[in-house]
């Protein structure tokens, strides 16, 4: 995948169409700054429902994999903040 575009708020806001037109037709994310602080993504709804996909598919194999153990088991608060502390 290629460099993602990054823009400011205020380049957004002045061409918020043409951001979700390139999500769209070229299933490109954008990245959105504040302050030159990444704080948001404009990014295609496959690409997130992919990804959400994903996330939930290795949440399921981390839960067979504690199950699987014989061990006593561990309290799911455990297992979510293992989960979501993860990279990606």
């Amino acid at each position: 995948m290629s460099e993602m575009p990054v823009e400011s708020i205020r380049q957004v806001r002045d061409h918020l169409a043409d951001v979700v037109d390139r999500a769209d037709r070229e299933d490109e994310p954008t990245v959105i700054t504040r302050r030159g602080k990444e704080v948001a993504a404009v990014v295609p709804i496959d690409m997130l429902r992919r990804f959400q996909e994903y996330e939930e598919q290795a949440i399921i194999r981390m839960v067979r994999e504690r199950m699987a153990n014989p061990e006593p088991g561990i309290p799911l608060e455990e297992v979510m903040a293992e989960t979501l502390a993860r990279p990606e």
